[in-house]
């Protein structure tokens, strides 16, 4: 039986240094720019709320208030990133298992 396979396989290093990579991409830029700010959808949402009914009291309030709006959107990103990298991962299970030879219980 032969087995060959397109793919590269990354070894426990080379995983091990793209994540520190990714970390290191995630961090630099709260590091250089700790008191940026960048407004969001929600900022944007809560100015337009207000200028059409100024008395407006909001139900609930952060439990955590992060440092700048640049630091939101980190987090939104790494969010997005986790969840494709979550469904690429499910994915790929279920095609490598599709195409794996199956075994009767038969035999």
């Amino acid at each position: 039986m032969e087995t060959s396979s397109s793919s590269p396989s990354f070894g426990a290093k080379t995983m091990g240094l793209l994540l520190g990579l990714v970390v290191l991409l995630s961090v630099i830029p709260l590091l250089l720019h700790p008191e940026s700010e960048f407004g969001g959808a929600d900022g944007q949402a809560e100015e337009v709320i207000l200028s059409i009914n100024p008395t407006v009291e909001p139900w609930v309030a952060p439990i955590l208030e992060p440092p700048g709006g640049e630091t939101e959107s980190l987090l939104f990103a790494l969010q997005a990133a986790g969840g494709a990298g979550f469904i690429g991962y499910v994915l790929g299970l279920k095609r490598g298992a599709a195409s794996s030879p199956q075994r009767d219980e038969d035999e």
